[in-house]
């Protein structure tokens, strides 16, 4: 087989600026799973794999650390903040680059991860003849105009209609012009539409389904894109004082001492709830119910189990079974353990028989066998659901 022609020189901006709040969770979409890697890093590789240099991706201010977890271990990759806009965030890109400027530059959405060279190819040999090329699909299906209410006010002609995808290619010092010509804080849905604006031509190249934007948590819901199970697990320790309530896996236990903490200090449910969410890359209990937070102060930790097994839900997962030990003294586990593993059960809406709970002790070594605490340690396997 014959080695692939090189490309043009070329840089690229990966745009990861977005909340991405429509696929459910905390975590943006663009540092979520897909296909057993961050879904920014699939678009990320696909550029430098055609020979993207530099490359710059563009992120929220609060997301540099899940950016370079997504990204560790790729060299040429600078990191740069957003805006307010669209507009705003193309143009801190561009910025980044002007210095010296390249003479191409590719501007890809990060949630667009399935990128092949053929795009690539003939974007580039567009800009021959265009300041500006983009890749677009036709429309397939009729269009209707809706109306107040959801009425049907008039029908759109598909014929002149096209889908619009990403990478979008530029001759750098155009794209870079038309970015400061921009009038702020008037937004626009991409760059090509800034180019527009500044009387820029902007062809039009076949586009591929290939290139279909991550936008749902259905999307991420392909079966070929997930593993057939994950594994998490979890570890929370709660220290024991006077006149404090003792809730262990969702059940009030009568003792002479409680665990204190900023909820109900529930370290079994505790574990639990971050060995979901660690299964289902999530991050931990504290990333989605902070302590600083005032609401969840006394807040009964059933809540918090229940929105790590609904994000599983999301992502496309089903608990498959938990396995919890609780390590302390007293009080002794074994009386209330049928109440727990009910109660468990119960809020991940599985079968009894699919939760495991154990007690033991550390024979009076340590906190926990001084009687100054209470730890617990737990295991959850998550099934695909598709």
């Amino acid at each position: 087989m014959s080695a692939l022609a090189p490309l043009p020189p070329f840089a690229a901006i990966v745009v990861a600026a977005g909340k991405g709040l429509r696929v459910g969770g905390e975590t943006p979409k663009q540092f979520r799973q897909w296909r057993g890697k961050a879904l920014i890093r699939h678009s990320v590789e696909g550029l430098q794999a055609a020979g993207a240099a530099p490359l710059i991706v563009v992120i929220g201010a609060d997301a540099r650390d899940d950016a370079e977890a997504a990204l560790v271990g790729l060299a040429g990759i600078t990191l740069v903040n957003g805006g307010a806009t669209r507009p705003d965030t193309g143009r801190a890109g561009l910025e980044a680059l002007a210095d010296p400027a390249p003479a191409a530059v590719l501007i890809h959405d990060a949630a667009r991860p399935d990128l092949g060279r053929d795009i690539i190819t003939r974007l580039l040999a567009a800009l021959e003849n265009h300041p500006g090329a983009i890749p677009v699909l036709p429309v397939v299906d009729s269009l209707a105009i809706a109306g107040e209410g959801e009425v049907m006010t008039g029908k759109a002609t598909r014929e002149t209609l096209r889908r619009v995808q990403t990478p979008q290619a530029f001759r750098f010092p155009d794209i870079l012009a038309a970015h400061r010509a921009w009038p702020g804080p008037t937004d626009a849905g991409d760059d090509a539409q800034v180019l527009l604006a500044s009387n820029g031509s902007v062809a039009l190249v076949q586009g591929d389904e290939r290139l279909k934007k991550i936008t749902f948590a259905e999307d991420f819901m392909d079966s070929s894109a997930l593993p057939a199970f994950r594994i998490g697990q979890g570890f929370d320790v709660h220290r024991l004082e006077p006149g404090e309530e003792l809730w262990l896996g969702g059940v009030l236990i009568p003792h002479d001492k409680g665990l204190a903490g900023h909820s109900d200090a529930d370290v079994a449910l505790h574990a639990i709830t971050d060995a979901v969410l660690g299964a289902i890359g999530e991050g931990d209990i504290g990333t989605h119910f902070p302590p600083s937070d005032p609401q969840w102060r006394g807040a009964r930790s059933g809540q918090f189990l229940e929105h790590a097994v609904g994000l599983a839900r999301t992502a496309g997962y089903a608990i498959a079974n938990v396995d919890l030990t609780l390590i302390c003294e007293a009080p002794k586990i074994g009386p209330h353990r049928p109440a727990m593993r009910a109660e468990v059960a119960r809020l991940m809406a599985v079968a009894e028989s699919a939760v495991s709970i154990k007690a033991t002790t550390t024979e009076r070594l340590g906190f926990t066998g001084r009687g100054e605490g209470i730890a617990a340690q737990a295991i959850v396997l998550v099934t695909r659901t598709a």
